[in-house]
């Protein structure tokens, strides 16, 4: 059974923002998001939605990538911050052993523990669901703000909410938008649906490439994403409770065409890996 909370203790939401570039958020230039302060650069220790949602969930946020710098010191230090972030004193990375995953240590200190998600590959029946009060894969793929009625707080104890975007992974759509106007290439949409059609000798996918116009119009979709998204932001920080602790941020970049990629995944490249990272006390 966990213990109460230690007086004081914060709310804490973590915004997943799928996909999302970096440089994206830059062109956008988001208000609202700016309130919590002033966005870095960082980098995703992961290229595509599952491994890096577990690794955010182990409690490492995405790093920046410091010089002269031994992997177990940044780690301990990136844990130090947990003690200001949910606002109580003698976080240490050692606390989060043996699990080393955030939702048991949060139920540890009497948090309550609540996901929502858009991305298939985070569903319920996943190992990523674990030590949550709630888990939910929305019935959309990209209405952050369907989210927003579902949150809970309580006065008894402080949360932790995880969500996860969709309106930043392609096809970069709004939920008021015709599905039929989506761009669309062979291989990407309906993926598991088709991961098992055909054999050896049938066609590799993607069997098409998006040309250098389409490319920079997948872009601008994705930043026009994140301009709708600020709007949903400033509606999130509203309901959430004074003193709650946000982290926004994303679990890996997009291509859109440099050096002949499109996407994420099984990509070694820095945009693909260069992320936005904000957090602060809502406003």
């Amino acid at each position: 059974m966990s213990e109460a909370a230690p007086p004081g203790a914060r709310n804490l939401v973590l915004v997943v923002l799928d996909s999302l570039r970096h440089d994206s958020w830059l062109e956008a230039a988001p208000a609202n998001l700016a309130t919590l302060g002033s966005v870095e650069r960082r980098w995703s220790y992961a290229t595509w939605t599952a491994p890096s949602h577990y690794n955010l969930l182990m409690g490492l946020l995405p790093h920046t990538s410091p010089p002269e710098v031994y992997a177990s010191e940044y780690y301990k230090r990136d844990f130090i911050r947990y003690s200001e972030r949910l606002g109580i004193e003698g976080i240490e990375f050692k606390r989060l052993l043996p699990s080393m995953f955030l939702p048991t240590f949060l139920h540890s200190l009497g948090y309550s523990t609540h996901a929502m998600v858009s991305m298939p590959v985070l569903n319920p029946h996943t190992p990523i669901n674990r030590d949550f009060d709630s888990f939910e894969l929305m019935p959309s793929h990209n209405d952050m703000a369907a989210m927003l009625p579902k949150l809970r707080f309580e006065d008894a104890r402080p949360s932790f909410h995880l969500l996860n975007v969709g309106e930043t992974h392609y096809p970069y759509a709004l939920p008021d938008e015709d599905p039929s106007a989506w761009p669309r290439i062979s291989g990407v949409h309906g993926v598991f649906k088709h991961l098992d059609d055909g054999g050896a000798d049938a066609p590799t996918e993607p069997r098409e490439f998006f040309d250098q116009a389409r490319l920079a119009e997948l872009r601008d979709r994705q930043v026009n994403a994140v301009t709708y998204l600020d709007g949903v932001f400033a509606e999130l920080f509203d309901r959430l409770p004074a003193g709650t602790w946000v982290i926004v941020t994303s679990d890996h970049g997009e291509l859109f065409g440099e050096d002949r990629y499109f996407g994420h995944g099984p990509i070694m490249h820095e945009k693909v890996l260069e992320v936005p990272f904000v957090e602060g006390v809502v406003p």
